[in-house]
C-alpha cells in the first residue's frame, strides 16, 4: 500500500469519525489514568509527611542523668541548698531514662537512691515484680553495708 491509497482512505468521512472517536477514547483513557496517577502522588506524598510529622513529634532521645543533673535532684527532693549540699551523689550506676540509680553520701554513710522518670528521688528499698529488693543486691553489688543506713 502506498501513500494516495491511505490518504484516500483516511478522506472518507465514516473513516475518519471512527478514528476521531478511537482518538478521543485514547486521549480520554490517557487522562484519566494520568489524573488517577497523580492524585496516588498527591495522596502518598500527603501521607508520607504526616507520618514523618507523627515520628518528629515522638521522643527519639531521652534526656542522660548527668552527676549535674543528679545532684540538682537530690537537693530539690532533700530541700538543701543546691550550692552547698549536704547530700552529695558520688557515682550514677544505671541511666535509665525511667529508673536511674544512683550512689549517694551524707556524712560518710553511702546509700543507694534511685531517680524515677528524671525528676523524682527515692532512697527506700525497691523491689522489682518478683519481690527482689533491688536496693539490696545494687548494695551487695557495690558494697555498701546495710549497717550504714
Amino acid at each position: 500500500m502506498n501513500i494516495r491509497t491511505i490518504i484516500k482512505k483516511l478522506s472518507n468521512p465514516r473513516i475518519r469519525r471512527r478514528l476521531k472517536i478511537g482518538l478521543a477514547a485514547y486521549a480520554g483513557i490517557f487522562i484519566i489514568g494520568l489524573s488517577f496517577k497523580l492524585v496516588y502522588d498527591i495522596g502518598y506524598f500527603n501521607a508520607q509527611s504526616l507520618k514523618n510529622d507523627k515520628n518528629a513529634e515522638l521522643p527519639t532521645a531521652f534526656p542522660v542523668l548527668t552527676m549535674e543533673s543528679a545532684q540538682r535532684i537530690v537537693s530539690g527532693a532533700l530541700k538543701e541548698d543546691p550550692t552547698n549540699p549536704k547530700t552529695v551523689v558520688t557515682q550514677i550506676i544505671d541511666d535509665n531514662h525511667n529508673l536511674s540509680t544512683i550512689i549517694i553520701e551524707n556524712n560518710k554513710l553511702r546509700k543507694i537512691a534511685w531517680i524515677i522518670d528524671m525528676r523524682l528521688f527515692f532512697k527506700d528499698d525497691l523491689f522489682n515484680n518478683d519481690g527482689y529488693n533491688l536496693t539490696e543486691g545494687i548494695e551487695h553489688q557495690y558494697n555498701i553495708n546495710r549497717s550504714e543506713r
